[in-house]
């Protein structure tokens, strides 16, 4: 006979497996899309505000959500594998350093804002790929490598001066051909 948890993770590895919901932590600004029935019509309504408490209990999971509405603090928990959750998408990350931010239940205007979390990136992407093998790609850097370099980029320089002295020859040509009107030789 199974165990009640073993049943519960069973069924919330099917539901992960159909729908896929993003990492989100308290302290993020998340858009919630929420199925809602009205009558034989169904909608999806956006319930958009800093997730402010998150609670992992398997098949039980749920996260709360707060906005400000017109003024008044609005809060609503969602069960996470709820059908009723549609969609969820984190629209911003929160730099916090607490679990539940009930604190912002007395906060309002700018003494409620939430630093944003800047994600650093780590590690080679890996979408990016070499398209030709050469030389330089294949052998590491050694001391001859490193000894050609220089020449390379002087002689880049001695191609960009050529032009820069070309360009003033003919101006200077420009010039010379000025006739003087016969009022400048009175």
């Amino acid at each position: 006979m199974k165990n009640i948890e073993e049943i519960n993770q069973s069924i919330v590895k099917k539901i992960v497996s159909e729908r896929k919901h993003p990492e989100f932590f308290p302290g993020d600004i998340v858009k919630v899309g929420v199925r809602i029935t009205e009558g034989k019509r169904d909608r999806i309504q956006y319930f958009e505000g800093v997730c402010i408490a998150k609670k992992n209990r398997d098949i039980n999971s749920s996260f709360t959500v707060r906005k400000i509405s017109f003024g008044e603090g609005v809060e609503r928990t969602f069960a996470l594998y709820s059908p009723i959750v549609d969609t969820i998408k984190v629209v911003r990350s929160g730099k916090v350093r607490r679990a539940k931010l009930y604190y912002l239940r007395d906060r309002t205007g700018k003494s409620a804002r939430i630093a944003e979390k800047i994600k650093k990136k780590i590690g080679i992407d890996v979408e990016t790929k070499i398209q030709q093998v050469t030389e330089e790609n294949v052998l590491p850097a050694t001391e001859e490598n490193v000894s050609e370099a220089p020449k390379q980029e002087a002689s880049k320089e001695e191609v960009r001066k050529e032009p820069v002295a070309e360009a003033p020859k003919k101006e200077e040509k420009k010039e010379e051909p000025k006739k003087e009107s016969p009022e400048e030789k009175k």
